[in-house]
């Protein structure tokens, strides 16, 4: 059976492409070549770990012995011995009695708020969070409240005025689009005074906060009963994977109804074998975090210094605000152009809707690279910068 009338299902699929462009927010994938060809300041590796020869050559060695691929979930065939060895010393190093290993942050997320919320539970969240919490809330079927970013006040309000039961307070540690760190303890506080639970993305804080153990260890909330972390094996860290760090409970019962978990292809070894070189290298190196640190302070202070709107950081990540979405591409592509490679956000990536250049401060960047950025970023500035 054809159609006659003349249209195609998804020709709307055109006309939303055309508005995007028009708006500055199409998207394009870009292949990178094996040898970096320009100054990496866009990626996540902010320890400069995913190339060091010590994780590629464990990441190797994993592959040798235990095959390409996990073969199947981690309750089937997916967890070699590896999994439990990294779970056990990424608990240990952040301070909780338990681990599970997730094949991305994304999907632990999911796996965590839907599993441990539900219909009868009022999620109260930051409204910068990262899509993932926001897109775990969404399939878990709770309420939902969203207060204001980094908001004490407004949590506490949110929490003694709920309509649920059971109650969890999620927020990001390190928000990803600017840097700032969230007020943990104070959270944690406010929490407790209203029998709720934290739930902590620390994907930006794990490797960078502290000596590396990230920002809700140096809160001082590692290993608290009531206290849940999600992360991340994909920026400091350099491999891939998400991972959960709680309580022995709370685990088990991830393993028996997080559904992320439970249908998802284990993480391949190779991964796995990156991530723990990884781990190793950072609690043998506790200065790493501190250098990583160092450079954001540098960048946003020389950026600032030159007349740029740039954020004051708390660990790796520093933006710097453009004037539109337009303006942000065009701006990343001059610096690309140059020499630099730099992160464009712009909507929806950006939850206040501003556009801005997201540059990655790594360990790794030498004197010279630094004041390289700086000044193809500070000569490629738009004509206007609020």
């Amino acid at each position: 059976m054809s159609l006659s009338t003349g249209t195609h299902t998804f020709d709307w699929l055109d006309t939303r492409s055309a508005a995007r462009a028009k708006a500055g927010l199409s998207r394009t994938l870009r292949p990178r070549p094996e040898s970096a060809t320009v100054l990496d300041l866009a990626s996540n590796d902010y320890l400069g770990l995913t190339r060091d020869p010590r994780v590629t050559r464990a990441a190797a060695d994993a592959a040798l012995r235990w095959g390409a691929g996990a073969t199947g979930s981690r309750l089937v065939t997916g967890t070699t011995e590896l999994h439990a060895e990294l779970e056990a010393e990424l608990a240990e190093f952040c301070g909780f009695p338990a681990a599970l290993v997730f094949s991305t942050g994304y999907a632990a997320n999911l796996g965590v708020l839907a599993a441990l919320s539900g219909p009868g539970t009022v999620l109260i969240t930051d409204e910068y969070n990262h899509a993932s919490l926001i897109d775990g809330a969404r399939l878990s079927r709770a309420e939902t409240v969203v207060v204001p970013h980094r908001d004490v006040s407004a949590f506490r309000d949110a929490l003694a005025n709920r309509t649920r039961k059971r109650a969890l307070v999620v927020t990001d540690s390190v928000f990803s689009v600017d840097g700032d760190l969230a007020p943990l303890a104070s959270l944690a506080d406010a929490c407790r005074d209203h029998g709720a639970g934290l739930v902590v993305d620390d994907a930006h804080g794990l490797g960078v906060i502290g000596d590396g153990s990230g920002a809700v260890a140096a809160a001082g909330l590692a290993g608290a009963p009531d206290v849940i972390v999600t992360t991340t094996l994909s920026k400091s860290l350099g491999a891939q994977g998400g991972a959960v760090l709680a309580s022995p409970r709370v685990i088990a019962h991830l393993v028996d109804t997080a559904r992320s978990f439970i249908f998802d292809t284990g993480l391949a070894p190779s991964t796995v074998g990156a991530a723990l070189a990884a781990l190793r290298i950072i609690r043998a190196a506790p200065a790493l975090p501190g250098r990583s640190r160092a450079v954001a302070r540098e960048l946003a202070q020389r950026l600032s210094a030159a007349g740029l709107s740039t954020s004051a950081p708390s660990a790796a990540v520093v933006s710097v605000r453009a004037p539109s979405p337009a303006s942000a591409l065009a701006w990343s592509q001059e610096c690309r152009t140059s020499g630099v490679a730099v992160g464009c956000f712009r909507p929806p990536s950006v939850p206040d809707r501003v556009s801005r250049l997201r540059l990655t401060a790594r360990a790794d960047l030498t004197p010279a690279e630094i004041t390289t950025a700086i000044e193809v970023i500070t000569q490629t500035t738009p004509t206007v910068v609020p």
